[in-house]
């Protein structure tokens, strides 16, 4: 079984590739790359907490692994940028975080 900071990094990792499709539209990237900062940040930071994540199972697991082969499939720069908010905040839910 995954550890669930190895989760979220395939959460980021996917983030990542988004923010680089989305950054092809010239009068977002600010806002791409605004986006991609924080939200790596508060990822990061809840795989980071104190508390820590609780051991993943295998559901989790399939949650974050579907949301990231979502995210795989896009190809549309303007919905990366959509999904650039979707998946950190899908993600946070899957984990039982807060996604505000």
């Amino acid at each position: 079984m995954t550890s669930a900071a190895a989760l979220v990094e395939r959460a980021i990792a996917a983030l990542e590739r988004l923010a680089g499709l989305g950054e092809t539209i010239a009068d977002e990237w600010t806002y791409v790359h605004d986006l991609e900062t924080v939200w790596t940040a508060r990822l990061r930071a809840v795989a980071a907490s104190p508390t820590g994540l609780s051991v993943p199972d295998a559901e989790l697991e399939t949650a974050i692994d579907e949301l990231v082969a979502e995210a795989g499939r896009i190809v549309d720069p303007h919905r990366a940028i959509d999904w650039l908010s979707t998946l950190p905040t899908a993600t946070l839910v899957a984990l039982g975080e807060a996604a505000w």
